[in-house]
């Protein structure tokens, strides 16, 4: 794998390529990039300029409070660590891909704008991110019941032709994953820690290798687990499915806030696993907006919950057991790059 220049810069930019110290220079956030790549667009400026050790002349007229032009001077200095890095997640078998990349995922520039992440580490076969799919997510701690709901919901999708995305934490992730894999389906797992550890490890090894899996991070490949990223990382799930099902919620938590943002956003369509207590977690996110999708799925035909909303008959479970004969696709509406307030 080799990075170009375009790639080494905005990795330069956004990436951490060790753990963070104090006195190194803070990489700058999705919001920060956003604001600071619309300027470069705006003024002509490819990142790979910064390169060159002419940042006074490049950032000419450029002013804010917080990235300052020796900040980003400080960033572009780190040729060094860059390289050890590429070298590090290179033998692994790690990949990058930048928000200018034609194979980085249309649905994340489509739903997100300028939230999209400036860089994707990955592992796996990198054609999946297009796939779409259905979102299975929820509690690591969920319970033996949930746990083979989650695992034949993936199997399921499997069967039936469907990509299953999800966090890949344990619990209700990881049960849901397996449960697809280990019946030749496809899965994205969207990380919010440990990519480097999880990539390498042997239980997905077969299935990176068979390219049934890709594994992705908008984060620095080793971070460790930071609850802010693993909340962070919930739209990234969201966005990259067709339809969502949360087999198990707390009241509070990633997968609650996971839920309530993907509501609040309309994503995609939220399914959420029927509960009888009505102060759950579940039966409190079909108050909110959910459709409940009944615990017996043996006849459920996954197409069903990509309907848009509007074409969804809330009070009929039963129209989501009618066998389609062909998956629908989604008529253009991720199709194309139309996200065009940045090219990077």
């Amino acid at each position: 794998m080799s990075f170009s220049v375009h790639t080494q810069a905005i990795l330069l930019l956004t990436a951490h390529f060790s753990k963070p110290v104090n006195d190194a220079p803070k990489p700058l956030t999705t919001k920060e990039w956003a604001r600071f790549a619309q300027w470069l667009k705006d003024h002509d400026i490819n990142p790979e300029k910064l390169m060159n050790g002419h940042l006074t002349t490049a950032l000419d007229g450029w002013t804010d409070k917080f990235i300052t032009a020796e900040r980003i001077e400080k960033l572009m200095n780190r040729g060094s660590a860059l390289a050890l890095a590429v070298e590090k997640w290179t033998r692994a078998g790690l990949w990058v891909v930048t928000r200018s990349d034609n194979n980085y995922p249309a649905r994340l520039k489509q739903l997100l704008k300028t939230d999209c992440p400036a860089v994707l580490f990955g592992c796996g076969n990198p054609a999946l991110l297009s796939n779409g799919g259905v979102a299975i997510v929820g509690a690591r701690n969920a319970g033996n019941g949930d746990l083979e709901f989650s695992s034949n919901l993936g199997k399921t999708a499997a069967v039936q032709g469907y990509t299953v995305v999800s966090g890949g934490a344990r619990g209700v992730d990881e049960a849901a994953m397996l449960g697809a894999l280990e019946n030749e389906g496809t899965v994205i797992g969207v990380l919010a820690d440990s990519l480097l550890k999880t990539a390498t490890s042997g239980k997905y090894r077969k299935y990176l290798q068979n390219q049934n899996l890709v594994l992705v991070s908008p984060y620095y490949p080793e971070a460790g687990f930071n609850a802010g990223n693993a909340m962070s990382r919930n739209k990234y799930i969201y966005c990259l499915s067709e339809a969502a099902v949360v087999v198990q919620s707390g009241t509070e938590g990633g997968t609650w806030n996971g839920a309530i943002e993907n509501l609040k956003n309309q994503w995609v369509p939220l399914w959420v696993k029927e509960k009888k207590d009505p102060k759950s977690g579940n039966s409190l996110l079909v108050q909110k907006g959910a459709f409940s999708l009944a615990d017996d799925i043996s006849r459920l035909d996954i197409n069903n919950l990509m309907k848009e909303r509007e074409l969804i008959n809330k009070t009929s479970t039963m129209d989501l057991f009618k066998k389609s004969a062909v998956r629908e696709e989604p008529a253009g509406k991720y199709g194309g790059n139309t996200f065009d307030e940045m090219d990077f």
